[in-house]
């Protein structure tokens, strides 16, 4: 995503608490031609957003498209979650959107200008067996946007716009060893294709992005179908066990 919209023209700022993989991407940016600034943040800790935020205005930057998409995933049975897992889950997956938009968001009110992007994930939209701590952090995320939505809508600030985008898997290694039933008809997600879509979601204001596009109708289906159908299906397409042989990114030493 940073590289597309560097080649777009914007100008980046870049968090993440593994320095090494954050300047690897700005050297990739610079090899565009593109303008980066990068900063070391974890965002399981609301004093360093903070923090970090107050650095990136005493440095001048005017943060005006805020793009939350750091992640982390447990991949396991509820009650075989770690308690120090969960909350980590919920901080780094939820609550750091609120910080973040917290720091970030007064500004674009002042000039009636921003854009907020949630990425959220398709678990934020229906529960998955063997993601429960996953999915509360990302129904949190849906919720926090749509509320947003609409208390910027009663604000009359319609130059400030949000994106929430949900996603079914996406093969960046997160979700290393996750199978899907049925690929033609829910595929693992191409991150290119992916990014691709988030950025031009964000040009043209797009509230709501569901990848692949078949969720739109799944989302709809599950509005109208009674809970145990929902449940029925879900075993169908294989969602009670896509996380049977789950071994997420690999660790490097």
């Amino acid at each position: 995503m940073a590289i597309k919209f560097a080649k777009k023209g914007a100008k980046l700022v870049l968090w993440d608490i593994n320095e090494t993989a954050i300047e690897e991407t700005a050297t990739e940016i610079k090899k565009y031609g593109g303008r980066v600034f990068t900063y070391k943040c974890d965002l399981s800790k609301r004093d360093e957003i903070y923090t970090v935020a107050e650095k990136v205005k005493q440095d001048g930057l005017d943060v005006t498209i805020l793009v939350n998409n750091a992640g982390i995933v447990t991949g396991k049975k509820y009650l075989d979650c770690p308690d120090n897992m969960i909350e980590k889950t919920m901080a780094v997956n939820s609550m750091a959107h609120f910080w973040t938009v917290k720091a970030f968001l007064p500004s674009m009110l002042r000039k009636n200008h921003g854009h907020i992007v949630s990425i959220a994930s398709s678990a934020g939209l229906v529960g998955v067996t063997g993601l429960a701590d996953y999915c509360a952090s990302k129904f949190a995320a849906v919720g926090f946007d749509e509320s947003l939505k609409y208390e910027l809508n009663a604000m009359g600030k319609d130059g400030v716009h949000t994106t929430v985008v949900c996603p079914y898997y996406i093969n960046t290694g997160m979700f290393e060893g996750v199978k899907t039933r049925f690929p033609k008809v829910l595929p693992i997600v191409n991150q290119d294709y992916a990014a691709s879509r988030i950025v031009d979601a964000v040009l043209i204001n797009q509230e709501i992005v569901y990848i692949p596009r078949v969720l739109y109708f799944f989302l709809a289906l599950k509005g109208l179908i009674p809970v145990k159908v929902g449940l029925l299906l879900a075993q169908a397409f294989g969602i009670n066990n896509c996380m049977d042989d789950f071994k997420g990114r690999a660790k490097k030493d």
